[in-house]
């Protein structure tokens, strides 16, 4: 180790770039395995933000190091990376387990001799947010139960009806007490439709008989067990019959989808 930190050997793949001693942060040992640093890939342009904003917001650590070069020679490979990433707002990868090293070109107090921070952010994280950033959004994280839709099994049916009726036993406003009462009436048809397709795994809707298909679910991740649920879809209703354990009727469930799911999901990805 020398006055300016690690001597470190700069590789993009296996192509040699030269070589970048590395300066701990202030409270930190980083430092990259074996002295090597092996660039993996360059990151997409930061149209937006420059790359140091994005990565001051994402990063859970501060700084981890510096990398400058001490060599009296210039280094053409180093100055070529360091003036596409610092121009054209990227950075220079290095994957360390299950984190990025984002290496971000910085001004150099001597022109010729590249300089680089160095931020540590979970693997692919840093290209969501440039995904967000470019296109102009943001993500939304939707509570499935109750946002988008609602579940119910015959005991949480019960447990709302017998909530709702206490509600309209003391409320006065007849305004709310009619919507109260359009709610109950709801459950209850469900209700029905449930008890019908837990007894016999078949509906009857308007007079139409619906009998439930078999329908295989898609394995979480390899080595699940294969699972095959009976499924009624009554699709003008945007209700889905189903059964969490094939072999329990017990565990029978009725998903409703909320209203405008279809117009919702449309303009979500209108851009793709």
């Amino acid at each position: 180790m020398s006055r300016l930190g690690f001597k470190s050997l700069v590789y993009h793949d296996d192509f040699f770039l030269g070589e970048l001693h590395t300066i701990p942060a202030p409270n930190s040992n980083f430092h990259f395995p074996c002295n090597e640093i092996r660039i993996h890939h360059i990151s997409p342009t930061s149209e937006r933000c420059i790359p140091l904003s994005v990565l001051h917001t994402i990063s859970s650590f501060p700084l981890r190091c510096k990398l400058e070069s001490s060599s009296p020679l210039e280094q053409p490979h180093l100055t070529h990376l360091h003036a596409s990433c610092f121009y054209e707002f990227k950075t220079a990868v290095v994957l360390i387990g299950d984190e990025e090293v984002h290496l971000m070109a910085m001004p150099s107090k001597q022109k010729k001799f590249p300089c680089f921070w160095c931020f540590s952010v979970p693997t692919g994280l840093y290209n969501s947010c440039l995904g967000m950033l470019n296109l102009r959004c943001l993500a939304i994280v939707f509570d499935l139960d109750e946002t988008l839709i609602v579940a119910n099994t015959m005991k949480s049916f019960e447990d709302r009806i017998e909530a709702l009726r206490g509600w309209m036993a003391r409320e006065t406003d007849p305004i709310r007490l009619s919507g109260m009462s359009a709610e109950l009436r709801r459950y209850m048809d469900d209700r029905l439709l449930l008890k019908q397709y837990t007894e016999s795994d078949c509906v009857v809707d308007n007079g139409k008989a619906f009998k439930a298909q078999m329908e295989e679910v898609p394995p979480l991740s390899d080595g699940h067990d294969k699972v095959v649920r009976p499924v009624i879809r009554l699709q003008d209703r945007n209700i889905v019959l189903t059964r969490i354990n094939p072999e329990i009727r017990d565990t029978s469930v009725l998903v409703r989808l909320r209203p405008a799911w279809e117009e919702l999901r449309s303009y979500l990805t209108a851009r793709g």
